[in-house]
């Protein structure tokens, strides 16, 4: 018999595939235990409903993703382009340990099923984010574009490269991440 912890991570597991790839709307509770391979009253014995389900989900998931670029920040770092490497870091392992995780959280994060702690935990994020951008143009580095463009720019690019990574239009390789990286930074900083 199925251990506790495995039903719920097999839970989750399907949520973020169905949830990412048909969003919160065309995702029913059927669909995910089918998935899952669980029983659909099971889903009920760890979560009040869909709502709870995504939201559980969605925290989980963004929570992890700013743990993830703030440790990079967290090391010491020669400058705010080495601090830019460290977030562009987070993000790749991020991805890889979490496929379709930063497409879920980008459809999901406007959505009217949030909870107040979903919202918090994003806003979160977005204001970690908003904050090294504005360290970076207070030094003249990066670009005087509204921070929303540039959440845009970076968040947008990368999870368009890792959606043709996941469909196997491009591989996965350190040159190809390299080279993403550094477009990304021509992109976000002036250029002298």
């Amino acid at each position: 018999m199925e251990s506790t912890p495995t039903k719920q991570k097999a839970i989750f597991s399907a949520s973020l595939l169905l949830f990412a790839e048909r969003g919160f709307d065309a995702t029913t509770m059927p669909m995910i235990a089918e998935n899952a391979k669980v029983g659909a009253g099971t889903i009920y014995r760890y979560f009040k409903n869909k709502e709870s389900l995504v939201n559980e989900l969605f925290q989980q998931h963004v929570n992890e993703f700013l743990q993830c670029i703030e440790s990079g920040l967290a090391n010491e770092r020669d400058g705010y382009r080495d601090g830019f490497h460290h977030i562009f870091e987070g993000m790749v392992t991020f991805t890889k340990n979490h496929p379709r995780a930063l497409g879920f959280i980008k459809t999901h994060s406007q959505g009217a099923f949030l909870t107040e702690e979903s919202r918090l935990a994003y806003q979160k994020l977005v204001e970690f984010v908003c904050t090294f951008f504005r360290e970076g143009q207070k030094q003249g580095i990066i670009r005087n574009l509204p921070e929303n463009a540039l959440i845009a720019i970076l968040f947008g690019s990368f999870m368009e490269v890792y959606e043709m990574i996941e469909n196997d239009y491009l591989s996965l390789t350190d040159e190809l991440l390299a080279g993403v990286e550094e477009s990304l930074w021509a992109a976000l900083s002036r250029q002298s």
